[in-house]
C-alpha cells in the first residue's frame, strides 16, 4: 500500500509540473513569446520525470506489483520521451538555418539586426514547440501511470 501511494505521488508530481511547463510553454509558442519562466519550469518537468523513474526502479526492486504491468511503461517512457525531445531541440538551430539558406550560425551575423532577431526568435519558437509538446506527451503518460499503479 506505501509503496501505491509512493508511485501515485511521483507520477502525479511529475504530472503537475510538466502539466504547467507545456501549458506555459504552449503559450508563448503560440504568442512568439520569449520567456524567462519557460525553460526552469520545463527542466523542473524533466527532473520529476526521472525521480519517476528512479522510483519505479527503486519499487521494482522492494518487489512492488503495481495494479497493471504497463505501470513500469509509463513510469519510464517518459525519460525517452525527454532525450528525444532534448535531440530535436538541439538540431533546431541547424533546420531554421537550413530552411532560410544560411550555412551556418556565423553566416548570422553578416545579416541586418532585424534578420538577426527574426532568426533568433525563429530558432527559440521551433524550441519551445519541441519541448511544449514533450511536456504534454509525458503529461500524459504520469497521469496514466498515476491511475494504474
Amino acid at each position: 500500500m506505501v509503496e501505491t501511494t509512493i508511485a501515485e505521488i511521483a507520477a502525479y508530481a511529475a504530472l503537475a509540473v510538466n502539466g504547467a511547463a507545456a501549458a506555459l510553454a504552449g503559450l508563448r509558442w503560440w504568442q512568439v513569446r520569449p520567456s524567462d519562466a519557460v525553460w526552469p519550469l520545463l527542466r523542473a518537468g524533466q527532473a520529476l520525470a526521472v525521480l519517476q523513474a528512479v522510483l519505479a526502479g527503486v519499487l521494482a526492486l522492494t518487489g512492488f506489483q503495481p495494479g497493471d504491468r504497463l505501470y513500469w511503461l509509463y513510469a519510464l517512457l517518459p525519460v525517452a520521451v525527454g532525450f528525444v525531445a532534448e535531440q530535436l531541440r538541439l538540431v533546431s538551430a541547424e533546420q531554421v538555418l537550413e530552411n532560410r539558406g544560411l550555412p551556418d550560425a556565423q553566416a548570422v551575423g553578416a545579416l541586418p539586426e532585424a534578420e538577426q532577431r527574426s532568426i533568433v526568435l525563429a530558432i527559440m519558437r521551433r524550441e519551445i514547440g519541441v519541448m511544449a509538446l514533450a511536456a504534454f506527451v509525458v503529461t500524459f503518460l504520469s497521469l496514466r501511470a498515476a491511475l494504474i499503479a
